[in-house]
């Protein structure tokens, strides 16, 4: 469990579409096998330290005669950022995903003065 201790508590959101591979036959959508796709995302501020990162898939496309496999998650989690990684495997064949997120963390407290 994760114990804040400021004051301020900071909550960022956000979508990203992770791939539309369906329009150019991207590897999501022709491929096989594992496969990964990662996108950066940059907060709107700077949290104090990391933040607890969650993501979700909002909204997916695929083929609906292959298996339907996926795993999402947030990877490289900075005060700054974070990755959203994206894997499938096997024969699933993926058009499209979007996902969302939301960060929560620790920011500055212009009340709490470092004195040492």
């Amino acid at each position: 469990m994760r114990k804040i201790r400021s004051q301020t508590l900071g909550i960022d959101q956000g979508s990203a579409v992770l791939f539309s591979d369906f329009a150019d036959d991207g590897v999501m959508w022709s491929g096989t096998g594992p496969r990964e796709k990662r996108v950066h995302v940059t907060f709107d501020g700077v949290f104090l330290s990391d933040p607890v990162v969650t993501v979700s898939i909002s909204m997916w496309d695929t083929d609906q005669k292959t298996n339907q496999r996926a795993d999402i998650s947030a990877a490289n989690i900075t005060p700054s950022g974070f990755d959203i990684v994206f894997k499938t495997w096997g024969d699933t064949r993926i058009a499209r995903i979007r996902a969302n997120w939301t960060a929560v963390g620790e920011l500055h407290d212009d009340d709490v003065w470092d004195v040492s």
